[in-house]
């Protein structure tokens, strides 16, 4: 099977052909904003960390926004910062060159002489860029060069019982044909996790999945809180999830059937290909941030009480199994599979469904977020608080 991708420099392959305008910190998020608002085919995000960051909190930012910057939808980066902020822009430029050989540049708004002198520099560079860019021709190249995202919000009963066991389908067959499908949101295993660990390939990976649980509770006791008490949220119980353990018997059926062959960090790349694991927060933004910067091309979002969510960098297919909600929410959800809960579809043909749009959509399909312009959707994860 086969898509139209753009081939990068670096042998990845994109479905988008964006120029980014990367903030290094919050105060050069707006410059950011204003010059992606000249140019067309640029796109920005809303960083509001990269200073007065713990230590570690700091290195979660920075790969976060160098994984984005190296995400394959992406031709090439403006990387813009301040000057001062501890993110600092040369550190930047070498995380990214690590991660990608694609087009670079960076400009210091306190160099630059401020707000205009660096919206005019930065926008030169970006329409330069989005010309380059547009050079880039779509080519044929297998499926197994695609990396799904699979997450969940707004969910009800009708996202375990229909939408995630379609997306579960989904992945079995994307791992099938030498793809990667990518599991995520930690949290929402918890009472699951003896489920997900007999599907590791190996006992190490079982051991991890049980680790990354258990850090994420001891985190949460180590400052005096309860995941319980903010997960299942308020939309989840008016909807009919009562307990975290259901909520995570529907969740983890978006991961499919297929051995888990890898366990890794928030925002990094997985090195395997098949079914793997990313740990991030139950935090839909959050998690789909990080999916975003750990290089999948396109995301598959179930919820079942509606969201509007979008991304800057990946394309985000929303899908719901509620019929009400699909039909209150047309301009939002991409894909209705509540076919199934009326009996009309099996969960396979609708597999075979969402298969289909995935790969309408690598092709050049916009799903609606893009359409609507919902695409600065960003929320980095942290540890602590800022200091």
């Amino acid at each position: 099977m086969k898509f139209l991708g753009y081939r990068r420099p670096d042998g990845k392959v994109g479905i988008r052909n964006h120029v980014l305008i990367l903030p290094t910190c919050a105060c050069s998020s707006e410059t950011c904003r204003l010059v992606a608002n000249q140019v067309k085919g640029a796109v920005s995000i809303i960083n509001q960390n990269g200073c007065a960051q713990v230590k570690d909190d700091l290195a979660i930012t920075m790969n976060v926004l160098s994984g984005l910057a190296a995400n394959p939808n992406v031709y090439g980066t403006v990387l813009i910062g301040l000057g001062c902020e501890n993110a600092q822009p040369d550190d930047m430029v070498r995380l990214i060159k690590s991660k990608t050989n694609k087009p670079l540049v960076k400009l210091v708004i306190q160099e630059e002489g401020g707000t205009l002198a660096t919206i005019r520099k930065a926008a030169a560079y970006a329409y330069e860029m989005v010309q380059e860019a547009s050079k880039v021709k779509r080519e044929e190249v297998d499926i197994s060069e695609l990396i799904l995202g699979t997450n969940c919000g707004g969910s009800d009963p009708t996202s375990g019982i229909a939408s995630n066991p379609v997306v579960g389908n989904l992945s079995d067959r994307l791992v099938d044909l030498g793809a990667t499908s990518i599991l995520c949101e930690t949290t929402e295993f918890i009472g699951a996790e003896h489920i997900l660990a007999k599907q590791a390939a190996t006992p190490e990976i079982g051991e991890k999945i049980y680790e990354i649980i258990e850090n994420y509770e001891n985190h949460l006791r180590t400052v005096g809180e309860n995941l319980r008490n903010g997960n299942p949220s308020p939309g989840n119980k008016a909807g009919g999830i009562t307990t975290l353990e259901e909520k995570a018997l529907g969740a983890i059926h978006k991961g499919g059937t297929r051995p888990i062959v890898e366990v890794f960090g928030y925002a990094e790349a997985p090195k395997k290909k098949g079914l793997v694991i990313m740990d991030t927060p139950d935090y839909d933004i959050a998690s789909v941030t990080g999916i975003a910067a750990g290089g999948a091309q396109v995301m598959v979002f179930t919820t079942g009480r509606g969201t509007p969510t979008g991304n800057p960098i990946m394309p985000v297919i929303k899908i719901t199994a509620n019929k009400y909600t699909y039909e209150k929410m047309k301009d939002n959800i991409d894909v209705d599979v509540s076919s199934i809960i009326n009996g009309e579809k099996s969960i396979e043909e609708m597999g075979e469904i969402l298969l289909n749009e995935v790969l309408e959509v690598a092709n050049g399909k916009l799903v609606k977020s893009e359409v609507l312009g919902i695409n600065n959707d960003i929320a980095i994860s942290r540890l602590c608080n800022y200091v």
